[in-house]
């Protein structure tokens, strides 16, 4: 029987403690995120606003079956990055030649999803430009946002977030158990998670409630206080921290009380007082990375003052005091966080103690190394595993959010040069991640800096920042920035950049059609290459080469670049630069009319292109599998390669890839005889790529030679015009329709012999009952959907069925029609029903 909910879809992550309390806040907020699109959590730093979030986040995934998907704001300064971070967590690619804000909204407005944007105080103008674009324009989208101050959506709620309660006592009534009170729950909890044997008495647990009023009722005061319990008791934190909070130092004036607001800097100060002086050390560095290791942590903050053996031990001391948290793991090194109130106290103590300048110095140098080693490793000509070759990009991923804020920071200081050089080390990953208009934006900030006509990273950030705009279409100013580029890295003597720049002008030229300044560019980057054994950069260059010749039509010349290009990046194992190639090939091949050399190399690239995590590719290859299948008159295996790209393309953005999907099921459509809906999709493919400012197909009808005279002919265009009013997202779900009438045609009343493009392929496997059985080779999930196809469900009723949404139910099917090799549903079917009357 299948389960009654499917597994959540979220990228929340994982506290490190346990939730306490806010039982009621918790019940009012899931509430309210029922009837209402927005919800601002906001309240002061240490109120828990994060907490509470993720917990509502947590609790939603049933009311969100197409995911809940968290991003975190901190550093972010405008509505650009805002919208950059979003397409990270939902999975959204870049389109280019596309506006990010676009891409965006247009993936995610057929979803049902829960977006939770954390963080958003600094920003709130952004935030709230960001906010109204993606009510309006999903309208199944729903936010939750935390904030110190109010976000004030059209249609939102503000959720002011209030101090854990406290034990009060009611009229006429007995003293109320203090154990039982929020805030003296939490305190016992992280009390006990530092020592498990901690235990209250009675008398202690009016002291615990005394310091939970002291501390505001606000959370992370509170845990701060209570790790501390163990070590100091009650009685004496009760003594200390009074006589700190009664201190001249303390009080806002003679005779003033501390308010609410101002008590959890106070109690942090308290705690930090309270440390050895290598712990003050070691915390107050600690403010300037954003997520660290121990290896960062001991390569930043060691020194004479901190020796590097001792930073272990105070990290563990500083984590069971409260005062850093563990956010995860990577590569078996345990990562930390200050949380944002602690980062923003000890950011003040480093201040004071001036060694801010000297802290952002070691931790600029150290990333500028591990961006450098990222980017010697992407362009390597060393053979290498993949594995060992993407570590640097991986590493990379997990320090981005201190590579952003130290770009942030160069670009608030002026600083070019140290901005410029992490740029440039960041290109290759920004290209092979699809993940660009993040870095133009930065670029073209830091290259405005006057300090910038002089930086020595200038030559090869003019060619890193055409590399941008070249992947965005921007061919125009990648040209420009490529040609100057070129000349100061000549004159410089820079010859690594002189063949980047010769390769990048290249790959320009073959896009815009200039085959005779193309030639000359890749021939000189070509000898360059071979000169200097930069293997890396030879491949390049016959990829080019290889795009060039195909383009004037000489396939089979093109074929042997190819090839050659593969060799050599095969070679050195590099997973990435064979995947585009692999494309490459694929595309020049289909064009050729070569199908079973362009088959393979799509099959091999989507296959590469899903081991490296490159979805935007992934969709691309699977529309040309399911071209080459139609073009093969394998009509289910089209169907089901064209809908699986379909789906993705729509979901991570890729509108490009989706449109060619859903042109080519139109064609699948059309050879069938379902002209209606096949002119429906047709007509409204080619209205998106109007508005997309795509170029469109030179021939109305994308079918063929079909040229309809007459009465057929108006009937084909009203509805070739009635699809043009539909958006992507509309005419994806006619596709899935016009799927499952064409895999489950209506009975017809007269038997009629089946139509040959309905008859399965020659080129389809048997379907051999002694196969592993389904149990032996899928998934849960996909050992459901099987057998519901067994069954003869649609995608639609078998979404209705496992609570998932037909996109994915297509994708199941798809996922397992690539295991097991088959090429329709009619196979899948067979395999479950002969298996499971063979047990």
């Amino acid at each position: 029987m299948a389960p009654l909910t499917a597994p959540a879809r979220h990228n929340l992550p994982r506290p490190n403690t346990g939730f306490v309390g806010r039982e009621r806040d918790l019940s009012d907020l899931l509430r309210l995120l029922d009837s209402s699109r927005s919800v601002t959590l906001c309240g002061p730093d240490g109120m828990g606003k994060t907490r509470l979030a993720l917990r509502v986040a947590e609790q939603s995934t049933v009311s969100f079956p197409d995911g809940v998907w968290f991003a975190d704001l901190g550093d972010t300064r405008t509505a650009l990055d805002v919208f950059a971070r979003v397409a990270a967590a939902v999975g959204v690619v870049e389109e280019p030649g596309q506006a990010l804000a676009a891409t965006v909204a247009e993936a995610m407005g057929h979803r049902r999803l829960l977006l939770v944007l954390d963080g958003c105080g600094h920003i709130e103008e952004a935030v709230d430009e960001v906010g109204r674009a993606l009510l309006a324009s999903c309208p199944q989208v729903s936010l939750l946002l935390t904030s110190e101050a109010p976000v004030r959506l059209p249609g939102g709620t503000v959720w002011r977030v209030p101090p854990m309660a406290l034990p009060v006592a009611a009229r006429k009534a007995p003293p109320p158990d203090p154990a039982r009170a929020e805030a003296v729950r939490l305190f016992l909890d992280r009390a006990r998670t530092r020592d498990p044997r901690f235990s209250a008495s009675p008398e202690e647990l009016e002291e615990i409630a005394m310091l939970c009023d002291m501390a505001g009722g606000v959370p992370l005061g509170v845990e701060v206080l209570g790790a501390s319990a163990p070590e100091t008791g009650p009685a004496r934190l009760v003594e200390d921290l009074r006589a700190h909070l009664s201190s001249p130092s303390a009080r806002p004036g003679p005779g003033q009380a501390v308010s609410r607001s101002q008590v959890l800097p106070l109690v942090l100060e308290h705690a930090y007082l309270g440390l050895s002086e290598p712990e003050r050390v070691l915390l107050r560095r600690l403010s300037v990375f954003r997520g660290w290791d121990l290896e960062l942590a001991e390569r930043v903050c060691a020194d004479d003052l901190l020796p590097e053996g001792a930073v272990l031990d105070l990290l563990t001391s500083l984590l069971n005091r409260a005062l850093i948290t563990v956010t995860g793991e990577y590569e078996g090194r345990v990562r930390y966080r200050l949380p944002d109130a602690v980062r923003a106290f000890a950011s003040g103590r480093l201040a004071e103690a001036g060694e801010s300048d000297l802290l952002q110095r070691r931790l600029m140098d150290r990333m500028l190394d591990l961006t450098e080693h990222l980017a010697r490793q992407l362009e390597s000509s060393r053979p290498m595993p993949w594995a060992e070759r993407d570590e640097g990009r991986q590493r990379v991923l997990t320090e981005y959010d201190t590579v952003r804020a130290l770009v942030s920071r160069a670009l608030d200081t002026g600083a070019a040069e140290d901005g410029l050089r992490l740029c440039v080390n960041l290109v290759a990953h920004w290209v092979s991640h699809n993940s660009y208009a993040e870095g133009a934006h930065w670029m073209d900030g830091l290259l405005a800096l006057d300090e910038a006509a002089k930086a020595p990273s200038l030559a090869r950030a003019l060619v890193a920042r055409a590399q941008l705009a070249r992947v965005q279409r921007d061919h125009e100013q990648a040209v420009a920035l490529g040609e100057e580029g070129l000349r100061l890295s000549r004159e410089s003597g820079d010859d690594v950049f002189v063949r980047t720049a010769l390769n990048l002008l290249a790959l320009v030229e073959v896009r815009e059609h200039l085959p005779e300044r193309a030639s000359v560019h890749v021939e000189e980057a070509l000898r360059l290459c071979r000169e200097t054994g930069d293997q890396w950069g030879e491949a390049i260059s016959l990829g080019t080469r290889a795009a060039l010749v195909a383009q004037q039509g000489d396939f089979p010349t093109a074929e042997q670049h190819y090839n050659a290009a593969l060799t050599l990046l095969r070679g050195m194992d590099h997973r990435w630069g064979v995947g585009v190639t692999l494309i490459g090939q694929a595309g020049a091949a289909e064009a050729a009319a070569d199908l079973m050399t362009a088959d393979r190399c799509y099959r091999e690239a989507l296959d590469t292109q899903r081991m490296i995590g490159a979805t935007g590719e992934e969709a691309r290859c699977l529309a040309g599998i399911g071209r080459v299948a139609q073009a093969q008159g394998h009509t289910g295996q089209a169907y089901d390669y064209l809908s699986e790209g379909l789906v993705l393309g729509l979901d991570t953005g890729q509108r490009w890839a989706a449109l060619r999907s859903l042109t080519s099921i139109a064609r699948v459509a059309f050879g069938q005889g379902l002209r209606e809906p096949a002119c429906r999709l047709a007509g409204a493919a080619v209205a998106v790529r109007e508005r997309l400012g795509m170029p469109a197909r030179p021939l109305l009808w994308p079918f063929g030679d079909v040229e309809p005279e007459g009465a057929e002919r108006e009937r084909l265009l009203q509805w070739w015009r009635e699809g043009a009013d539909l958006c992507l997202a509309q005419a994806a779900r006619e596709a899935e329709r016009l799927i499952d009438e064409a895999r489950n045609p209506a009975p017809r009343r007269r038997r009629r012999a089946p139509e040959p493009e309905q008859e399965p392929s020659a080129a389809e496997p048997e379907v051999s009952h002694g196969a592993p059985a389904p149990e032996a080779c899928l998934t849960r999930r996909e050992l459901e959907v099987a057998q519901l196809v067994s069954r003869g469900r649609t995608n639609p009723q078998i979404a209705e069925e496992l609570f998932i949404s037909p996109s994915t139910a297509a994708r199941h099917v798809a996922n397992i029609n690539r295991k097991t090799g088959f090429r329709s549903r009619a196979q899948i079917a067979e395999w479950v029903r002969g298996h499971s009357a063979g047990g």
